[in-house]
């Protein structure tokens, strides 16, 4: 059988794909042999839900789903901005690619050459990207220069990012690659910065700790134990250990970015308040299809978010 899930012919946000992929049919679901994605005329793809398409597309080839991209416009839509930030790069070779994959890196001929971006880089076990955290405070800082705060922002931010990679290193427990990306969104005043990986999810990690770690906070719903996870730093090690999620969160909140996580079947919205995440500013969105792993993604104001 095969899955068709059609994109509309706008902007593709990580809101937007969660819409089409509710409304359509299971990627993940055994009996869909051929799973199709169609990019039509018009259709242009935002940073958090690029890294979360190129971490589904390489889960479904990984578990023997035949995959196949329909780009209506090639290179001149979607597809060149895909190729521009290095999305075929590490995209399977096994993954059809309609009309055809570039016959060139966009991100090889071009990286680095844009400040307000930095390309997908891919984040593995085997062979760690050091600079990774650096190359993205910098872009975020030549973005967001003109903000008060900025000089404070830059040292929070590196921590934030080296924080967030740290933690697919150390939760992730899967081949597949994560990654990590940052695009400036000048018409809409905001920088967004993505991390994916296709591993264990938050919560499957934490929960089986909390049996000693924290039994009370078993009864919590998923959204509740995020919270509590940004709050008070629960750890799958122990509270002794931290949460290198909890301190990003609470890094960013500071500076008034707004943290979108996407759990398997799940999807949380959490926007700053006066001081902390709270459940009243937490969005939950549940029973999602399926997406391996843990998505997140921090959307930073380029001025100060007053």
């Amino acid at each position: 059988m095969t899955c068709l899930i059609e994109f509309p012919p706008n902007w593709i946000s990580a809101r937007v794909l969660e819409e089409v992929l509710v409304s359509g049919c299971e990627p993940h679901d055994p009996d869909n042999a051929k799973v199709d994605f169609k990019f039509p005329t018009g259709s242009k793809v935002m940073i958090d839900a690029a890294l979360r398409l190129l971490s589904l597309f390489n889960q479904l080839d990984h578990s023997m789903h035949r995959v196949r991209l329909h780009f209506e416009e090639g290179l001149d839509g979607a597809m060149g901005y895909l190729n521009r930030m290095g999305f075929f790069d590490h995209l399977s070779p096994r993954v059809e690619v309609l009309p055809g994959r570039p016959d060139f890196s966009g991100a090889e001929i071009f990286g680095g050459m844009n400040a307000g971006l930095v390309e997908i880089a891919r984040i593995n076990r085997e062979v760690r990207d050091n600079a990774l955290p650096s190359r993205l405070t910098e872009a975020l800082i030549s973005a967001c220069g003109d903000r008060s705060d900025a000089s404070e922002l830059e040292g929070a931010a590196w921590t934030i990012f080296a924080e967030l990679i740290d933690n697919i290193f150390s939760h992730s427990q899967t081949p597949l690659d994560g990654y990590a990306a940052l695009q400036v969104y000048s018409g809409g005043d905001n920088l967004k910065v993505a991390v994916s990986d296709s591993g264990l999810g938050i919560m499957e990690t934490l929960r089986p700790a909390l049996k000693q770690e924290a039994p009370a906070l078993l009864r919590l719903s998923d959204l509740d134990l995020l919270v509590e996870i940004f709050r008070q730093g629960i750890s799958r090690h122990g509270a002794d250990r931290g949460c290198g999620l909890k301190g990003s969160a609470a890094k960013a909140m500071k500076y008034k970015a707004e943290l979108d996580v996407r759990l398997p079947n799940a999807r949380v919205l959490l926007k700053p308040g006066t001081q902390e995440y709270r459940p009243d500013t937490a969005f939950c969105y549940e029973q999602l299809p399926l997406i391996w792993g843990t998505h997140i993604c921090f959307t930073f104001r380029l001025d100060n978010g007053t």
